[in-house]
Parts: C-alpha cells; sequence; structure tokens
C-alpha cells in the first residue's frame, strides 16, 4: 500500500507490499512509482517489494536544491536506512537505473537490475556540441546588449523551445536537476559493482540505446544483457510478459519459497 516518509525533509510517497528478500524498484525521469504496478505484483507474493516516487516525481516533494545523480542515491541510501534495509535486490529503470547503478558501487546489493538504464554520457554530433556552445555564449553576452532582465527572458524561451521534452515539462529546479545529471558519466562506477547483474533492454531504444548496454554489459564484472526484439524505451512495460519470464528466472533462488 502506498504510505508516506520524510526523508531529507521531504515527504516522500512509497508503495511497499509482501515479505522475503527486500525488492527496491526505481523509476525513470518523468515517471513514477505506478510504472512499476505491475512488477510489484507480480514479486510481492515472494518478495518484500519497496517501489518509490523519487523526488520531484509522482507523490513526492521536489529537492530544495539543484541535485544530481549522486545526492539522488544518497537519498536512496537514507531511505533504505530508515527502513531498515539492507542488501536489497535493486531494479532501476532510466533515471533510476542512474541511482542504482552508484548506489550498487558503493554499497552492498545482492541483485541489480538495469532497465533501458541511463548513465552513459551521450556521444553528441558536432550540431548539438554548436547550439550548446551557441547558447552558453548568447547567456553570457546578451546581458550586455539588452540588460539582463530581457536576457534572462530570451534565454529562458530559447530553453523551452529547444529543449527536449522532459526538460519542457520539468519544474526551474528539475529542469537544472535534468541538466545536471544528463552531464554524469558513470562508466568509472559500473566496475566496482560486485552484484550479479540483469541488463534489459530494448532493441528500439533511442533514448538510451542498446550501445550504452553493451558499454555497461563489458564494464560491469558480472553482467548480462537481454535484448527484447521489437521494444523501445519502456522495454519492460511493452514487452511485460517476456521480461516477466526473464525477471523470475533470474530471482528464483531468491524467493522465500524458493
Amino acid at each position: 500500500m502506498e504510505q508516506t516518509q520524510i526523508i531529507k525533509g521531504l515527504n516522500i510517497n512509497y508503495n511497499e507490499t509482501g515479505a522475503g528478500k527486500p525488492v527496491v524498484l526505481l523509476h525513470g525521469w518523468g515517471s513514477n512509482l505506478q510504472a512499476f504496478t505491475r512488477i510489484q505484483e507480480n514479486l510481492e507474493s515472494s518478495f518484500h517489494v519497496i517501489s518509490v516516487d523519487l523526488p520531484g516525481f509522482g507523490k513526492s516533494q521536489e529537492p530544495n536544491e539543484v541535485w544530481g545523480v549522486y545526492e539522488y542515491t544518497e537519498f536512496i541510501e537514507e531511505f533504505l536506512s530508515v527502513k531498515n534495509i539492507s542488501n536489497p535486490i535493486l531494479a532501476g529503470h532510466s533515471y533510476g537505473g542512474r541511482i542504482s547503478i552508484v548506489y550498487s558501487s558503493r554499497n552492498p546489493v545482492h541483485k541489480l537490475i538495469l532497465l533501458d538504464s541511463a548513465g552513459i554520457k551521450p556521444t553528441r554530433p558536432l550540431s548539438y556540441y554548436i547550439r550548446v556552445y551557441t547558447y552558453k555564449f548568447v547567456r553570457a553576452v546578451l546581458p550586455y546588449l539588452v540588460g539582463r532582465a530581457k536576457a534572462n527572458e530570451i534565454i529562458e524561451n530559447y530553453r523551452k523551445q529547444a529543449g527536449s521534452s522532459d526538460y519542457k515539462s520539468a519544474s526551474p529546479v528539475m529542469r537544472q536537476v535534468l541538466v545536471k545529471s544528463v552531464n554524469e558519466d558513470l562508466k568509472v562506477e559500473m566496475p566496482k559493482i560486485k552484484a550479479p547483474t540483469l541488463l534489459v533492454w530494448g532493441e528500439n531504444d533511442t533514448a538510451t540505446p542498446v550501445s550504452d548496454a553493451k558499454t555497461m554489459e563489458k564494464l560491469i564484472p558480472n553482467a548480462g544483457l537481454v535484448v527484447l526484439r521489437n521494444a523501445g524505451h519502456f522495454a519492460f512495460v511493452e514487452k511485460l510478459g517476456e521480461f516477466l519470464i526473464i525477471l523470475n528466472n533470474f530471482l528464483e533462488p531468491d524467493k522465500k519459497n524458493g
């Protein structure tokens, strides 16, 4: 059932069901714990399952300052400490995968499941860098030409038009969180992960392409990759039946009656 808990001074919504080894589910950017409803229902007969609305998403309060993935990881560390959970089975989709990677690199984790996870800094085309550095130049010079207030208005309008859909729909604080997080490359953390790791990807994922998954498979010492055909960035939802077979097989030895 959904409950609330104050963590780091923020009111946090989470769903806790079942009994057994702890499984913690972390959703992606712009999503919420309901993304895992079917998975939680599948696991709760054999596991103690917790899905969390990360700060700034779902019913959870926004951070009071700009967080990156390391601050979100510290939040999860405190949340699990308050819940008296250690050595969890940890699953993260997209942005939740970022947090799961960092958490697993510095905390004991029984098993790790990364679902179309972010964490590899994207390789951008030249046009992207031209646009970014033009923006940075304009941001620096424009206040001298039209005044600070007018410059801020022009720059914000530009960012809204040029930004991704995630950026456009985010609040001012969460926009800065997104910018900070996208620029954090987590490859350095991956070789530190000791847990058996399952990577599940959609072959047509354009947000975090399969090439990212292959890089993670090489860098994480005990990792295996499953690619789901005709699926995109939400492969675990689009191919739920196939995903649950894979998931249940990976977790079979850990079930409370297994």
